[in-house]
């Protein structure tokens, strides 16, 4: 059983009205001290300046699922339905370099991260949430290796600071599960559930992990971002968001103490949409924790840059 327990409660405040379909991938990059995420439904990458707050979107012709940096600090790796491109943000230039399930048009990439090693782990899911329907990925040199199968919602991931344990959200499941992880060969062993979600809180979504090693997971249909124990189980925190669909959250700013909130308005009535009308927007929150810096995606052997 989860232990449930909250010290403290906090809200998170409007950033930016971005009115997205589904927000979702929030990823800090420090060179240009800015974060990105990505409008899934929207075909959108975006990105806001975190000292000015000036906003650019970039419009992408499939969904994209999600956006990490690139080693150079110059690109981008983005996600879109037909697989890995390199995308540069001052150019908008596309450079495809992965297949991903081609052989599955039904499918999109739901969320992605890289591990310390610089290979990018990659979610599939459904575009209807079909059951059972989606894999996790990982690309590993020139090859793109899967690792599980059967997931309905693939979702957040984060890694432990000592880089032992990875943790991985299937949403429709309510859980967060831990894996053994080993950096030099990139295998994954499931070991345990680490922290079961009560339905009352929603659906688990994106997930980041701050420096203490307590993992922060956004709750679809849930109105906040939680702070979870993985060792306990024991819900720590919550940030209160004032919309239903809390997608994803991320550590970033100078000082990586600042908490990054995305949200939807997608599978909201009319009558959410008027109670809700913020939804789809930035937030933003100071948890009083740091987080860590994104791992980036290191070059693969067979790539050259266009």
């Amino acid at each position: 059983m989860t232990e449930q327990k909250t010290d403290t409660l906090s809200k998170a405040a409007l950033l930016y009205p971005a009115a997205s379909l589904l927000g979702e991938g929030p990823v800090w990059h420090d060179a240009r001290q800015s974060f990105f995420w990505v409008d899934i439904e929207g075909k959108k990458l975006n990105e806001i300046k975190w000292l000015d707050k000036e906003v650019q979107s970039w419009h992408m012709p499939q969904r994209i699922g999600m956006v990490t940096p690139y080693e150079d600090d110059i690109n981008l790796i983005v996600a879109l339905a037909d697989g890995l491109s390199i995308f540069n943000p001052e150019k908008a230039t596309l450079q495809h370099i992965a297949d991903i399930e081609t052989d599955r048009p039904e499918n999109r990439p739901n969320d992605g991260k890289c591990d310390s090693e610089g290979r990018l782990w990659l979610g599939t899911m459904n575009v209807d949430a079909e059951k059972n329907s989606g894999s996790l990925y990982c690309t590993n040199k020139t090859a793109v290796t899967r690792h599980l199968t059967a997931l309905t919602i693939s979702n957040g991931m984060a890694w432990s600071p000592d880089n032992k344990h990875f943790y991985f959200i299937d949403s429709a499941l309510q859980r967060v599960d831990q894996y053994s992880f080993d950096a030099p060969s990139g295998t994954i062993i499931f070991q345990r559930t680490a922290v079961e979600i009560p339905a009352e809180l929603g659906l688990p979504d994106g997930m980041t992990i701050d420096e203490e090693g307590m993992l922060w997971v956004a709750q679809w249909g849930g109105f906040c971002v939680c702070r979870w124990n993985p060792v306990t189980g024991a819900l720590l925190h919550k940030i209160e968001v004032p919309v239903p669909q809390v997608t994803s959250c991320t550590f970033g700013g100078r000082n990586l103490d600042q908490l990054l909130i995305t949200t939807a308005s997608v599978e909201l009535s009319k009558d959410d949409l008027l109670n809700y009308p913020q939804s789809g927007h930035l937030f933003c929150a100071q948890p009083g924790v740091r987080g860590a810096l994104p791992n980036k995606f290191k070059h693969l052997d067979d790539i050259t840059l266009k």
